[in-house]
């Protein structure tokens, strides 16, 4: 005689057993079953606060740097040439023209043979100048948005100042000037575009 009764999930366990079906449940469970959703190479898609994306079949996240990263990253070899990015030369080169030094020569020496070499060397100039414009807007607004109600002393003490600077006046100033600048040299640029077509 048994002492011990046998229930219902105990018989549905044997008989999984018995069957082969040894990670098949012995209870009916009650609940709910998530919704599967399969992505494929490419996608871009929002989970937990996260974005994700799939790139060569692994589940990455998109971080707001990957644009930065991908600016930054000096590969190994030059995509035009194939040539092994290694001097300083290569390396500065690459920053700006996305080619080795070689092919940054190469390609200037071209420009010089169809006369086209000063026109690209003034776009060049323009084009920095804009990177300029935009840095130093950004720092100056920076800059302005900065809170200078009090100061530290040489001995340590909290001086309070009263005063200072209008905020909103200063932005805007800040931001008209660097766009008037903007508007000069893209017209600059726009009138050689135009010379070097009529030509």
């Amino acid at each position: 005689m048994l002492k011990k009764e046998f229930k219902k999930k105990d018989v549905e366990r044997v008989r999984n057993l018995v069957k082969g079906n040894v990670g098949s449940s012995s209870e009916i469970q009650v609940g709910y079953k998530k919704k599967t959703i399969k992505y494929k190479e490419g996608d871009v898609w929002v989970e937990n606060k996260k974005t994700w994306t799939i790139k060569n079949g692994i589940k990455q996240t998109i971080s707001k740097l990957d644009k930065i990263k991908k600016e930054v990253f000096i590969p190994l070899c030059c995509p035009k040439c194939s040539k092994v990015i290694k001097s300083h030369l290569d390396k500065n080169n690459y920053k700006v023209h996305k080619n080795c030094h070689d092919c940054v020569i190469e390609f200037e020496h071209q420009l010089h043979i169809e006369g086209k070499y000063d026109d690209y060397k003034k776009e060049l100039k323009a084009k920095n100048s804009l990177d300029i414009i935009n840095d130093m807007e950004s720092f100056l607004l920076s800059a302005i948005n900065e809170t200078n109600d009090n100061y530290v002393s040489e001995d340590g003490h909290i001086e309070r100042w009263v005063g200072g600077l209008d905020k909103q006046k200063m932005t805007e100033e800040v931001v008209k000037g660097a766009n008037i600048r903007r508007e000069h040299i893209l017209k600059e640029l726009n009138e050689q575009e135009e010379t070097s077509r009529t030509d």
